[in-house]
């Protein structure tokens, strides 16, 4: 694996977002976790972050506090001007957080097709509003000739595809992304970083990405976060990464 080099520094992610005023997504975190203490804290605009990091180093935990499945002890977690959680007040509950959730093993329901898979989570009262935008999801995946299948009848790339459509088709705020691509062959994980990043330009929320492979993480991410043992022991900028 390469080596992260600095070549320039860059104003701090909080100066730029005041500045802007596009503050989408603020995390401030404070766990005590088996074997180390918590503490991470940042905030994003409608990028691509990538955290990166040993295992057990926090990834996914970070990933899992956003979405509310776990929370933290004490911190703060919003999504624009909403409270997902802050220290001795009841946390918002994780279905009510639009957050988009793409899980390693993608986690579809074997027993529906691939259609019902994704308009699972559109509430009925969106139901038709959001047709001509999933439409149009489809047509951008490239899955619109799989919706009568069922997910062991699809391949790894194209059961990447209908997450990230299930995902998406909900209207998210934030997409959380726990190694999504880590099961595929080169070639459809090539093919499935062009269509996150086409995707990302499309939506225009904030991404968080786990990987261990710091290739994808320099090809998709605006910002590269280093996590050890919970906390941040580096963050770059994608213009910053080069290997030597």
């Amino acid at each position: 694996m390469g080596q992260l080099v600095e070549q320039t520094q860059y104003p701090p992610i909080h100066a730029i977002l005041t500045v802007v005023g596009i503050n989408m997504l603020n995390v401030q975190i404070h766990k005590q976790l088996a074997h180390y203490e918590m503490k991470i804290s940042f905030e994003m605009a409608h990028e691509i972050l990538v955290l990166v990091g040993p295992s057990g180093s926090g990834k996914t935990t970070i990933l899992h506090m956003v979405a509310g499945l776990i929370h933290p002890d004490c911190g703060m977690i919003t999504s624009k001007k909403r409270i997902f959680f802050e220290t001795n007040e009841k946390p918002m509950p994780a279905r009510e957080r639009q957050i988009g959730y793409l899980f390693q093993d993608y986690a579809l329901f074997p027993h529906m097709t691939v259609e019902k898979n994704i308009w699972y989570g559109v509430k009925k009262a969106q139901r038709n509003e959001s047709r001509e935008m999933i439409t149009q999801l489809l047509q951008v995946l490239g899955i619109e000739h799989l919706l009568q299948k069922y997910p062991h009848q699809v391949s790894g790339g194209e059961k990447q595809r209908v997450g990230l459509a299930r995902a998406l088709a909900a209207r998210p705020s934030v997409l959380l992304l726990d190694e999504p691509l880590s099961a595929l062959d080169k070639e459809t994980r090539q093919q499935c970083q062009n269509e996150l990043l086409r995707l990302h330009d499309i939506w225009k929320i904030p991404f968080i990405i786990v990987t261990h492979d710091l290739d994808e993480a320099e090809r998709l991410g605006d910002r590269i976060i280093y996590l050890d043992q919970g906390t941040i022991a580096d963050e770059k900028w994608k213009k910053q990464l080069t290997y030597h």
